[in-house]
């Protein structure tokens, strides 16, 4: 899977960074390495969090893909 991931220069210093497809998901780091390092934790986290707000019940069936 690919996301677009918009990174913005602190006025103070470091980074913070934002993916415009995952509303509200974010993060920041002091360098890029650690930014891009934490944003990969955010995205899990985010998408995680989203998988638990979905009601399957005995009829349906999960399917995992990869794109």
């Amino acid at each position: 899977m690919k996301m677009k991931v918009i990174i913005h220069e602190d006025e103070d210093s470091g980074y913070w960074a934002e993916v415009p497809s995952l509303p509200g998901c974010g993060t920041q780091g002091e360098t890029i390495e650690e930014l891009i390092s934490n944003i990969y934790e955010a995205v899990e986290g985010y998408l995680e969090a989203r998988e638990e707000e979905i009601a399957i019940d005995r009829n349906s069936r999960v399917l995992e893909i990869a794109v």
